[in-house]
């Protein structure tokens, strides 16, 4: 029999993997979501004015936004690396956790980028979430 070189052939990926892109992908929208909104009327100006949104801009403030945007950096990572049960756990909790975190960013002055980002951040958490939720058993 004569097999063609051309032959497409799929990958298992691992839960893991997956995982791990899922939350990649979640961490370029949550990051360029915000830089974008740099480019709206008056942002640039507020930073100056040392104030983002209703917040001050402090050294809690900047400790508490490195925070949350090292979860689900660290995410990345953890998702390869965790035994399968307590990563089920992790990402389940903090995808969870992350879904009204997306949401308030649309509060205040919600440009259309913005309600794009939150959508897509959101489905793409509620997939780390179903992914999580959906493991089987045979690989725990």
């Amino acid at each position: 029999m004569h097999t063609q070189l051309n032959e497409f052939k799929d990958t298992k990926v691992s839960i893991q993997l997956k995982l791990a892109v899922l939350w990649t992908s979640f961490m370029f929208l949550y990051i360029y979501v915000d830089y974008f909104a740099l480019y709206m009327p008056g942002k640039v100006a507020d930073i100056q004015n040392e104030r983002v949104y209703i917040f001050d801009i402090t050294q809690n403030f900047l400790s508490l936004a490195l925070v949350s945007v090292s979860i689900p950096a660290l995410m990345i990572f953890l998702s390869v690396i965790l035994s399968a049960k307590i990563n089920r756990c992790t990402n389940i909790i903090i995808a969870f956790v992350y879904i009204p975190y997306s949401l308030f960013n649309l509060a205040g002055e919600a440009w259309v980028h913005m309600i794009f980002g939150a959508v897509v951040e959101v489905g793409l958490l509620v997939l780390i979430i179903r992914y999580a939720w959906k493991w089987p058993k045979s690989e725990m």
